[in-house]
Formats: structure tokens, sequence, C-alpha cells
């Protein structure tokens, strides 16, 4: 069980001193704890359920403060994150108050732009504020149309059906007209463009054969680039962590599981699994040289290859190397991966012999032409033959959100819809000038910048052409793009270029310190919301009741957004005329019908919303006997997959089609821009990973107390192998550099076994803190690993990031003392 958290035991005195004047009127005209909207008052004492992507958990509080933390008494593994959520709120890193950039203030969109990171903040009041944003809002879409204003707003937003506040800003913007959206995702950018065109689905978000079914059936595991029991840590909702009993169950049967990373992670150290590094990406130069050995030695399951797929013999050729002269041996892949040729046909040989389930991680496709990975991995699985079998064949997402756990029958949960009931009339049209092609409404999010730096360039994706837009103005709320994107010093120069850039956010992360307007969000913890439990298992439902009262002048996502709904005059369009408890009503009746339907009981909204109790569904029997495409193995016809050959295809005459010289037309092996055995490793001999951390999502809750668990010399810790070390004088604890042509970084050394030679690991997530703000090159403070990271598409077929496609060189650090700063409020903040 984890350990309770006070403010006291996490040295926020400064916070409890702060709001000694609790209750007095500030010189705006609303107390500390007061928002501009009239929410439910929290009870200055009571013990309250809520939930977090980190759990369930009860809040204690007293005196109107949140003094206690205790994870769900149902939750399978506590979350050692948990604190970190209580600790959000009374954060020094809190935004307080509605606050404009000193120079945006004076001059609007016509300010000094390079100013941005390094200008004073100046504090208005909400109505200052949102007439701002509103006033600034039309003015960019009746000057240059509505697809000048960029909301795709991107990020692991707070869990939660009412308060998605990528959904609320695109549900305000939608009054506006058609403004530019993102689509797809960092994490998966690649392979939800990829797959569909193998499989007919995104593999990623599909259930996974259950674990009772691995349990009893599978012979080899193969973790490929998965750390399971780091991220299911977190949940793209909320979790009770069922998925660890499970992996206790597994690990007691004794099955071999085998563990291919760079890094010996959690994962491969508690399942006492067999570690295989490669050379960063070239996992599927490791595939290719498995799959050869499989044909050359007639392992491969050529029947199944016949009758559930199409396109091998075209793979085939390629793989003998009939074109390029280059056969895709076992010795062939062991020189590009680093490994030795016999363990490449031992894999093969084990693979085939025994059933094995193949468990790709999404982080194998962000890196140049990731498309190929899964792809590959899938192709590989073909030829093993064991696709729709009990404990065989593949799986995508058994590394997030309880993949492969039992499923109920429960309930979807609606929510808050991006596009209103009746929108009406929109305020702007597009201005397009005669035989001009439009600009496109929705954009790869790793191609943001490149859109920013580039008004009307045209890129191809997935067999199309997107126009970029001539962006003016940026609203993001519910992300940080400031940690997420690539490049850190191209995206400061490329946001420069924007006349506005407004944020909502509940902490001064390095997107809110490089904006012109920035909104104090509440937490989580400061509003009522609903949820449901459980990606795939569609376990529950559950009451996330308000803690404590919105701090400060912080307000709801939903509540700014409503606002600035009613300054376009579309009040009424927004709320559909509901309050926020009758919208979170409104999910949760509509949840009730269906399981109403399905004969499942649930009680009264009023009986559950009072109660503050879980609603649980029970697990079938359907859910634990789960097996992945087995349908589409008992009847390849009548269960046909939604491709265009209705079969599995190895080989994709649309994407041949599409005439791409980066992503052909089966999987292929091709040299990434930079890797250990590229042309930039004798500049940059390291290989950078940026896995993710075990203790936070993202950049969420870095600002907290926990980072004093892991921060090394007050930095993000670099893993280094001991030779790697040693060979450039660091020792263990030290401050080091970590640079390339791109940017700069410091992060604290540690040595370790655990990670391949020639290859570094810091976990992504880590603010950006730069020695000289607003200057592009500038030396990051903390360790933002996205300051080394390359911002190209993995290809013109996906067009998704790279990030971890990356060298750079390391020295220990020997220049001038900087102190970290980004974890205090800028000034006057």
């Amino acid at each position: 069980m984890a350990r309770p958290l006070t403010p006291s035991s996490v040295s926020r005195r400064s916070f409890l001193e702060g709001t000694a004047a609790l209750g007095v009127a500030s010189i705006f005209g609303s107390s500390i704890l007061a928002t501009g909207a009239k929410a439910q008052t929290a009870a200055a004492n009571a013990n309250v359920l809520s939930a977090s992507h980190w759990g369930l958990f009860r809040a204690k509080v007293e005196g109107g403060i949140f003094k206690e933390i205790k994870p769900f008494e149902g939750d399978k593994r506590p979350s050692k994150i948990l604190p970190g959520v209580l600790d959000a709120v009374y954060s020094p890193t809190r935004i307080k108050y509605p606050m404009v950039r000193a120079g945006y203030l004076k001059d609007g969109p016509k300010s000094d732009r390079s100013k941005r990171g390094a200008d004073e903040y100046v504090r208005v009041t909400w109505e200052k504020a949102l007439d701002l944003i509103a006033d600034e809002m039309k003015r960019v879409a009746t000057e240059y149309g509505p697809s000048s204003i960029f909301v795709g707003s991107y990020g692991w937003h707070s869990p939660g059906k009412l308060h998605n506040s990528v959904t609320c800003l695109q549900r305000m913007a939608s009054f506006l007209g058609e403004c530019t959206m993102h689509t797809g995702t960092y994490s998966s950018g690649a392979t939800r463009i990829i797959l569909p065109h193998v499989t007919g689905r995104m593999e990623h978000l599909q259930p996974q054969t259950s674990w009772p079914v691995l349990i009893a059936n599978t012979e080899i595991a193969v973790m490929w680039g998965a750390d399971l029991l780091v991220t299911n840590d977190i949940c793209d909702n909320l979790t009770t962590h069922e998925c660890y009993e499970w992996f206790e169950a597994f690990k007691k049967k004794g099955t071999k599981v085998i563990c291919i990373d760079p890094v010996r992670t959690a994962s491969a150290k508690y399942f006492n699994a067999e570690w295989i590094a490669p050379r960063p990406n070239t996992d599927v130069a490791l595939m290719l040289g498995i799959a050869h050995t499989l044909m050359a030695e007639k392992l491969h399951d050529a029947k199944f290859l016949e009758t559930y797929t199409t396109g091998f013999d075209q793979f085939a050729a390629y793989l003998k190397g009939e074109k390029d002269q280059t056969p895709k041996t076992a010795e062939w892949a062991a020189k590009i991966a680093g490994l030795d040729a016999a363990l490449i046909k031992r894999l093969a040989h084990d693979f085939a012999k025994n059933r094995t389930m193949l468990m790709g991680g999404l982080s194998l496709q962000r890196g140049h032409h990731g498309e190929q990975t899964h792809w590959m991995m899938i192709t590989l699985a073909s030829m093993l033959g064991q696709i729709g079998l009990p404990g065989g064949g593949f799986g995508m997402s058994y590394h997030v959100d309880d993949g492969g756990v039992p499923a109920t029958n429960g309930p979807a949960l609606p929510g808050l819809s991006s596009k209103p009931a009746t929108p009406g009339q929109p305020l702007a049209v597009e201005k397009t000038k005669a035989g001009q092609t439009p600009p496109s409404k929705a954009i790869p999010c790793a191609r943001i910048v490149d859109m920013l730096e580039n008004p009307g360039k045209t890129i191809d994706f997935n067999g199309q052409k997107v126009v970029y837009p001539d962006v003016r103005l940026v609203y993001w709320a519910g992300g940080n793009p400031f940690m997420h994107h690539q490049d850190r010093n191209r995206m400061l120069k490329a946001y420069q270029k924007i006349e506005t850039f407004i944020v909502n956010e509940c902490q001064w992360t390095a997107s809110a310190r490089h904006a012109d307007i920035v909104l104090p969000a509440t937490t989580t913890c400061e509003r009522d919301d609903i949820v449901d439990h459980g990606y795939y298992t569609n376990s529950g439902i559950i009451p996330m009741k308000k803690i404590v009262e919105p701090l400060y002048e912080a307000r709801d996502d939903y509540e700014i957004f409503r606002e600035l709904s009613k300054r376009l005059g579309r009040e009424k369009e927004y709320t559909e005329g509901k309050s926020q408890m009758d919208w979170i009503k409104s999910f949760y009746d509509q949840a009730a019908k269906q399981a109403a339907a399905k004969k499942l009981p649930m009680p009264s909204f009023d009986e559950f919303w009072n109660k503050n109790e879980p609603v649980f569904f029970p697990i079938t029997q359907e859910g634990r006997d789960f097996i992945a495409n087995k349908e589409f193995r008992d009847d390849p016809l009548l269960s046909a997959l939604p491709t265009p050959s209705g079969k599995i295809e190895i080989f994709s005459k649309n994407i041949d089609k599409m005439g791409y010289d980066d992503c052909k037309g089966h999987p292929t092996w091709m040299e990434p821009a930079e890797w250990l055995g590229g042309k930039t490793v004798d500049k940059y001999p390291l290989h950078v990973i940026s896995s993710h951390s075990s203790m936070r999502l993202h950049s969420q809750l870095c600002g907290t107390v926990l980072r004093k668990q892991y921060a090394v010399a007050e930095r993000e810790p670099c893993l280094i192998n001991p030779k790697d070390a040693a060979a450039r004088g660091i020792k263990a604890g030290d401050v080091v550099r970590v640079f390339n042509g791109r940017g700069q970084m410091l992060a604290g050394a540690v040595l370790t076994d655990d990670i391949r030679e020639g290859v570094v690991r810091v976990c992504e997530g880590g603010w950006y803190d730069p020695a000289e703000p607003g200057k592009a090159g500038t030396l990051c403070k903390y360790g933002d690993v996205n300051v080394l990271t390359l911002d190209i598409g993995t290809s013109k077929l996906a067009q998704s990031n790279i990030a971890h496609t990356v060298t750079a060189q390391m020295e220990k650090y020997t220049g001038p003392a900087h102190a970290v700063t980004v974890f205090t409020t800028p000034k006057n903040g």
C-alpha cells in the first residue's frame, strides 16, 4: 500500500503560508479559492473517491485542504505515482491567475515574438483575458479564415468525460468555422496509418488475446520494445492495474520470456527474461534475419501464408535478394543489429518450435521508417502461422491500458462531443483565392512545426496531399507541445512566426512559459466529472467528485470555453442548455440504458453520485477465453479482414501504387537518418533513446515532489553504460552535457550495465529549462531530451515522429553552474 501523502510531508509549507488569507477577497474581486463560475462546494471535511491516469484513490479533506491520498482498496498494484496527484494541487508551479505576456499586452499580435519565454507576465482579470482571446480569435478568423487558427491541442489531458480540454476547445472553436486540427498521435502515429493497410485495423487499439489464454498456452513471450511493468502503471482513462496479477501468474507459470530492447527493462528483470539488446532502430533487420532463416530452413507455415495472407511471394523475393542482390540472411542482419548470427537463427528455431506470442511495443515505430516495424512483426507472425491460435500470434497493446486483461460486457460511457448539436452558421468562412487549393483541415501532429514554418507547402500523407494552412493563432489546452514535439530549438523559432499563442494550463510548463495569454485551469481534484474504467475491459464507471475548491482563480476548461462561446454569441449552442452536472448525469443515464439492455444492474444516478462509489461489471467467460483473430482463422471468408484482399496484406497494392521511395509495398529495411551504423556516428557516437518514465506521464507531475525520487544532481537522469562513461571520465552522479547539432542539455549520470554500450537513455517528459530563455540553441538546464531529437516524418505514408532516431555525444559538464529554475513560477507569475 502506498504511503499516504500530506502537504507537510512534501514541504509545501510555502503553499500553506501563502494561503493564510484564505477567503479574503483579492484585488481582482475573487478569493484565492474561488473561480469565476460557481461550482458545487466541496465538503470542508470529507473522504472523497476520485480517479487519475494512475488509478483510483480516496482523498482525505480537512478544513477544505486535500490532506492525504490513499489508493483505492481494490487496486491490484497501487501506483507509486499517486502522491504526485495530491502534490500537483499545491505545487509551486501552479498557475494562479490569468496572465498576459507584457509585450503582448502592450502591442497585441504585433508584439516582439522573440520575447516569448523571456518576457515578464502581467496579471489581468478574467474578463480582460477572455475578451482579449475572443477578439483575437474573431480577428484572425475574419482576416485570414478559420484555418489560420490551430486548435489541434494534442496531449494526455486529464481523464473525465466532461472536462476533456481538447474536446471543449474544439467545441468552442467550431463556432468560428473549420479551424485546423491535428490527426494521429505522437505515441502511435506510424502504426495507426500502416496497420489498416495490413490487417484493416489499428491493431494497437484492438483487444488482445487474454492473459488466462496466454498463461495456459504460450510457450515463448517476446516483449519487443515493450516494458509492460512501467507503461501499464498508467491508463488513457484509469485503471485498477488488473494486469499485474496476471503478470504474477504468468511469471509463476515459468513461461520463457524474451525482452528485445537496448535497455534491460523493469519487465525483463521481473520476468527473469532473456535480454537481447540490438542496436536501436535495427529491429526490422533483425526480424528479416529471423524470417530468412524460417524460409531457408522451411520452418515457415506455407499453408497459413497461402490461406490467410496475400503478397508473400513478393516479400519472399525481397528476402532472397532477387532484385538488390542482398539476401536478408541472419549474417546480414547480425552486422546491422550488432548481434550474433547464431542467436538470430536460434530465435527462428525457438519461435517456430514453440507457441510464440510477439508483443510489440509502440516504441518500435517511433523511429525513421517506423511504419516497417509492426508490419514486419505481423509478417513474421504470419510466417510462424500461429495467428488466431491460443497463446500465439502477435499483440500490439499488452504494454498499455491493461491490454489482455479479460473484458466485461459493460456499457460504453459517452462524453462531451467536439461538435455541438446545433452549431449554427460559422462566424467566418475560408478565404481561398480562385484556383488556389484550400488548406487541409487536419495536419499530422508530428508535422505541426513544419506547418508553422511553411504555410502553403504540400506534403504527401497516406496516399493523399496535405496543404499546410497559414496559421496565425495557436490555442493549446490539455497538452504540452514544448515537451511532446521534437527538435525544441527548431520549434522555438517556428512558434515565433505565429501572432498569438494561448494556453490553458494548471502548471507553469514550458508551453505556458512561451504563451502570450495563459489561463489558469483547474486540476482534476478541483472539479466534478465521471469516467469509465478500463480502456479495453469496460469494467466500470467511476464518479470523479471534486475534492477541494479551485485554488486561486483557476477555472474548469468547460467553463472557460463556455465563456468564450458566450463572447462569440454561442453560449446556448455550447452548453445545449445543460449545467455541468446535467452533462455528467446524461452520460451516466445513457450508459445505464445500455446496461439495462444487457441486464446489468446499475443504481440511479443520484444513488451513484451520493454514494460516491464505483459501479463495476463482471468479467465474462468470453472475456477470459478471448483469442485475437480466432474468428478470422476459423473462417477467413465469413470473417474476412477489412483489407482490400480480406487477408493480411504482406504486400499492399495500395501502398505500392503510392510510389513512395521511403515506404515500399512490403516490409523493407531502410537505413535510418541517424543510427550507430550510420554517417553521423563518428561525430555523435551515442544513440539516445527516450523511454517513458516510471514516475510520471509524459510531462505530467514532473513539477511535483516525485522528482526528488529520481532526479540526479537535480537533473533528469541519464543511463549510460560504464564503458561509455569511463571513456569520457564520467562517474555516477556527475552532471553531464549531452549534445548534437540540434541542441544541448544537462542531465545526471546513472552508470549501469542494464543498457547496451553505445546507447544512452533520457526519459521523455522532462521540462524544458533554457539557460537563456527565448534563445534558440541555448543549454537546457534540466534535461528535455527533445532538444536533441530529429523532426522529420517517419515516411511519406504516416508522417509520424521519429523521436528514437537520434545520435549525440556526451561529456562531463565543467561549465558555469546553472540552477534549475523551471519548477518555480516565472517572474510575476
